[in-house]
Parts: structure tokens; C-alpha cells; sequence
């Protein structure tokens, strides 16, 4: 009897391990991952800028062409494109991670079912959470290496002397601690709804001009990709910034040293911007991440596609 109980336990298991083990999610992860970078590597200069205005709060230049002219000016040519390996790093592994678990939950939960927009955002969050906690340390380290040598306003800013991406986690952990390495997470992890969003309606807009079409053309992936990522930064752009700010690593943002992170300093960031900069204050840099995310959201989901497309085909398989 307790064979014959454990016997569809065991088929079960080793169905989803097998939705989860499959060369189709391998295959979305590594388009994924492609067309990331891709996409970052042209669009990263606005990275670059969006990155300056929300850190440096006493820079006057708000428009992205005139912090992207100060940079060059100050810093040189190249400077724009400063931090851009551990950039590229860190997406290629967040990416893979994002893709690979969003598509093994979507293989799962709905292989059968009908596709909502509702489970959409539930497996778009649940990737992100996985996401944020595997990934955290490499976005905490490659913001510290991208902002290394840059020239602040703000006086409060302490530089940093990292050589290389393993020396800066050398460093960080030896001065800060090993949580030091997670700076940031808690609005990160609010942050997952920012792709979570993003994937809802990425995903409820395909469905919609699908079943108009057999196949989606380049410009409306494009389009589609870029309305999706717009909605989702403009809703979670104060969390970015506060993001971007704890890991960056300030000392006087932490004066009780209470732990980088906490909901107490989420809190007083926002507090503070607001009391500086005024409400508006909490969406500095808005244009540069705009322009930026949408562009390289648009251009990431347009390779992702076409690539993914392309190697189902060649491999005579059928992508989900």
C-alpha cells in the first residue's frame, strides 16, 4: 500500500523536475541573459547618468545630455562606460537567474491552464524574490565599482579604492561584514515587483496581439517591451533610488549603525529626499532611468525573442 501511495508522489516530483531541468527554460535564460546585455551595453551611458543623479543629490544638472557632458568633461571620454564588466557580470547572472526561474514556474503552474495576468505577476514576483536573494552582493559590489573615481558634489560621499570586482568583495567584507554584501536587499525586494509588473503586462499585451497573429514583428516587441517597462519604473522609481543609495554604502545615511537596509532606513531616505529635494526630489533622474530602461527593456526583449525563436527552431523545438 505505501508503495502504490508513493508511486504518484514520485511521478509528480520527477515531472516538475523535469518542467524544471528542460532545455526550453535553459534556452529562455541564456536569451535572456543575451539580450540584457546586449541591450546594456549600448543604452549604458544613460545608466551611467541616471546612477549620478540619484546618488549625488547636490549635482545641479538634471538633464541627462548635460550630466552625460559633465561627466565626459571632468572624467574623460570613456568615463560614461566606467564600471562597465561588473555591470555586465551582474546582468548576465540576474538575467539568466530572472528567466530561467520565471519560465520554470510558468512551465509548472500553467502548463495545461489558462495564462492570467493575475499569475503572470504572482510568477514574476516569486522570480524576482529568488532573483534579489542569489544576485544582491554582485549589484552591491559593481554600483560601488561604477561610481569608483567618479567626481561628487556631495561632500558626504566616501570614496572608494577597489581594484577588481574580487577585490571589492574582499574589502567589503573584511571592513563592513558579510551583510555589508546585502546592502540594499529590503528594497530590492519590494523592487521585484518592478519586473514583476514588467512581465504582467509584457506578457497580457503578447497574449493580446497573438491571437490577432500567428507571430509578433520586431517593432511591436519593441513597442511592447518599452510600454511595460515604463509603467513599471515610473510606479517603483522612489525604491530605485533609495536602492541605489544603501548600496552605494554612505556612513552618515547609517549614524546609529543600524543595519543598511532596514525598513528604518528605506524609510528615512525617503524622508530625507523629500525634506531636501521636496516631493518631486524623489524622482531625480527619472528621465535618464526612463530613457534608459525603456530603451534597453525594449531592445532586451527584442533579442530575447528573436534569439530564443530562432534556436526553438533549429533545434525543432517548440518554445513556451
Amino acid at each position: 500500500m505505501g508503495d502504490s501511495r508513493e508511486e504518484p508522489d514520485r511521478w509528480m516530483v520527477a515531472a516538475a523536475m523535469s518542467s524544471i531541468l528542460s532545455y526550453e527554460n535553459l534556452v529562455h535564460a541564456v536569451s535572456g541573459a543575451v539580450g540584457s546585455m546586449t541591450a546594456m551595453t549600448v543604452f549604458y551611458p544613460l545608466d551611467t547618468a541616471r546612477l549620478r543623479l540619484q546618488v549625488d543629490e547636490e549635482r545641479k544638472s538634471r538633464s541627462t545630455p548635460a550630466v552625460l557632458m559633465e561627466i565626459m568633461k571632468e572624467e574623460g571620454l570613456l568615463a560614461p562606460y566606467r564600471g562597465w564588466f561588473p555591470v555586465i557580470s551582474s546582468l548576465c547572472c540576474s538575467n539568466f537567474v530572472y528567466f530561467y526561474t520565471f519560465n520554470s514556474l510558468k512551465s509548472i503552474w500553467i502548463k495545461g491552464n489558462v495564462p492570467t495576468t493575475s499569475k503572470d505577476l504572482t510568477i514574476g514576483f516569486i522570480a524576482g524574490v529568488v532573483n534579489v536573494l542569489l544576485t544582491t552582493p554582485l549589484w552591491v559590489v559593481n554600483t560601488r565599482l561604477k561610481l569608483q573615481g567618479a567626481k561628487f558634489r556631495n561632500d558626504d560621499i566616501r570614496p572608494t579604492t577597489y581594484t577588481g570586482i574580487a577585490d571589492a568583495f574582499q574589502k567589503i567584507l573584511q571592513q563592513e561584514g558579510v551583510l555589508a554584501l546585502w546592502n540594499g536587499t529590503l528594497p530590492s525586494l519590494l523592487l521585484v515587483f518592478n519586473p514583476a509588473i514588467q512581465f504582467m503586462f509584457y506578457e497580457g499585451l503578447k497574449r493580446q496581439l497573438l491571437r490577432q497573429q500567428a507571430e509578433l514583428t520586431s517593432f511591436q516587441v519593441f513597442v511592447i517591451g518599452a510600454i511595460a517597462k515604463a509603467i513599471a519604473t515610473t510606479v517603483t522609481y522612489p525604491l530605485q533610488t533609495v536602492q541605489s543609495v544603501l548600496r552605494f554604502g554612505r556612513e552618515k545615511l547609517n549614524p546609529e549603525k543600524r543595519t543598511l537596509g532596514s525598513l528604518f532606513s528605506v524609510i528615512h531616505l525617503l524622508r530625507q529626499r523629500i525634506r531636501r529635494l521636496g516631493f518631486l526630489g524623489l524622482y531625480k533622474g527619472l528621465e535618464a532611468k526612463l530613457l534608459q530602461t525603456v530603451l534597453t527593456a525594449a531592445l532586451m526583449f527584442l533579442v530575447y525573442e528573436k534569439l530564443s525563436t530562432m534556436t526553438f527552431r533549429l533545434m525543432g523545438l517548440k518554445g513556451h
